[in-house]
């Protein structure tokens, strides 16, 4: 029978150091039930230690989701591992996930200290976190531009000291399938007691590579891998969670390995991390991308019809497409045709998320004739995302044409509970109505980025609006949909400035996060 590798899933927390990107609470929390529901072998829920606001995130995902380990991740120093295990103590199987840099440019240049006091913290960190839990992960972070043997002797003493899972990242997406191959090789034959231990690796995609070198580390012996959801993460991201999988379930033949994951959950999840993170997914996106099951070719579509197997390695419906059919839903449906379908694409709602949800469906059916997922899964981008409203809009009237200037009529709820009025002009619709609203809360913003998607077909469908702000040299996103394209820029703009005020993109964060 062939070795079952874990696999081991960090959106929540590599995934969200992805340049802009921030999930709010309620967010991480669907995203970790439907890691639930693939039946992915760990969730990193979050670095625990770096704010409040993750404490608590990473806390409510320890108590409320079950099946499957929990981990939080912690630098080799106290303070991590006791918020850590504070965070995480209401887990199944809670697991600390304790790192140190091994490679000489960052022993130097980050931590500026040396090779014998990295050794003697790593050895006292994941003894310390053995005395909170069982399951104890370390990590050498750049471990591929590390010296071998250095390595080797770092990770034998941190057995030693109780670790059960040696993970090893290629944190800056250096190394070559061959050559990552050969390391993790050379780790089997020269650390002490990794018989006894589950090897994982963790590589980021800076060359393209990451799923590439997973793949041969799990040939090699590697049993665990390291991944997120459409392969965001730090720079150009992580291995791809889709890809691994799929290249499991695709080639036993070579891999002779296999996974647990429940794969009709890749398509959904896939859709509503990309809608939390403000990340579209490329149409030619490996497994997940909308280009990839169809086919223009004449060829190629006559090799289908007749065999689908003629061009298709994997069945669409496997990893959770549909056979081009979407249930839709119309302001003739009740509310529990409603909540049905929403479970069905994934979302776990109390009885107050239910109804401002549907309430959003029922202005949005009111408007549509037919409401598909698409459309479904952008209310509840719309209400996940949704933070606390220092600014809330009332009203925009908005006056524009061939031969009229662009002016935009504002009526803002402020934090102090009165409504401000302003008018402006842009150059543009949009732009007429930014200044206006730049005018009533008197906010020095600079826009960075500005997208609109059509989330569906026909003359109704929603624009869905993904803006980026920078201010103070911080980056605040915002995102809202709608029939009329300009209510959603404006309250995409007025989510990125109510993030901005709650504080949404965790500045104390952003000081630790340089992470595997």
């Amino acid at each position: 029978m062939p070795d079952r590798v874990k696999i081991f899933d960090t959106t929540l927390r590599d995934g969200e150091q992805s340049a802009s990107v921030s999930f709010t609470n309620d967010e991480k929390f669907q995203i970790a039930k439907m890691l639930e529901k693939l039946n992915v072998d760990c969730i990193e829920a979050g670095f625990a230690a770096a704010s409040p606001a993750d404490f608590d995130a990473v806390a409510r995902i320890a108590n409320e989701v079950r099946g499957t380990s929990i981990a939080s991740l912690c630098r080799a120093v106290p303070n991590d591992v006791e918020q850590g295990w504070a965070a995480i103590q209401g887990a199944e199987d809670p697991r600390l996930h304790v790192f140190i840099s091994s490679s000489d440019i960052h022993i130097a240049h980050q931590l500026r200290s040396g090779r014998e006091e990295v050794l003697q913290q790593a050895r006292e960190m994941v003894a310390k976190a053995k005395g909170y839990v069982s399951n104890v992960e370390f990590s050498p972070m750049d471990a591929t531009r590390s010296d071998p043997d250095f390595t080797y002797r770092l990770l034998s003493e941190c057995i030693a000291a109780g670790a059960t899972t040696i993970n090893i990242p290629d944190t800056v997406g250096y190394a070559i399938p061959e050559e990552f191959a050969e390391f993790i090789n050379g780790i089997f034959q020269n650390v002490k007691g990794i018989d006894n231990v589950t090897l994982s690796v963790h590589c980021h995609n800076d060359l393209g590579l990451s799923t590439a070198n997973s793949l041969a580390a799990a040939a090699i012996g590697a049993r665990q891998i390291e991944c997120t959801i459409n392969g965001i993460g730090e720079r150009a991201g992580n291995a791809s969670l889709e890809e691994i999988v799929m290249g499991i379930k695709t080639r036993p033949d070579f891999l002779d390995v296999e996974c647990g994951i429940n794969t009709e959950h890749l398509v959904p999840l896939s859709r509503m991390v990309a809608d939390y993170s403000g990340m579209h997914v490329q149409p030619n996106k490996a497994i997940v991308g909308l280009n990839a099951f169809r086919h223009q070719s004449g060829i190629h579509q006559d090799g289908v019809v007749k065999l689908r197997e003629n061009f298709e390695i994997m069945d669409p419906k496997a990893v959770g497409w549909s056979e081009g059919s979407q249930f839709v839903l119309s302001k003739l449906s009740g509310r529990a045709g409603f909540k049905a379908r929403i479970e069905d694409l994934g979302y776990e709602l109390d009885t107050e998320e239910l109804a401002s949800a549907f309430l959003k469906f029922q202005e949005l059916a009111d408007k549509k004739t037919v409401v598909d997922d698409r459309d479904l899964e952008a209310i509840m981008s719309d209400r996940l995302g949704h933070v606390a409203e220092a600014w809330h809009l009332e009203s925009l009237n908005v006056t524009t044409g061939t031969s009229a200037t662009p002016t935009a009529s504002i009526t803002l709820r402020g934090p102090d509970g009165r409504t401000h009025t302003a008018a402006e002009t842009g150059t543009g619709p949009v732009d007429a109505v930014y200044r206006t609203i730049r005018q009533i809360t008197g906010m020095q913003d600079r826009l960075v980025e500005f997208s609109v998607q059509s989330i569906t077909e026909g003359v109704d469908a929603q624009g869905e609006v993904t803006i980026r702000i920078d201010i103070d040299d911080s980056t605040y996103t915002g995102r809202a949909s709608d029939t009329d394209i300009l209510v959603a820029s404006a309250q995409a703009y007025m989510n990125a400035i109510n993030r901005y005020h709650q504080g949404a993109v965790k500045a104390t964060r952003a000081s630790t996060s340089l992470t595997e």
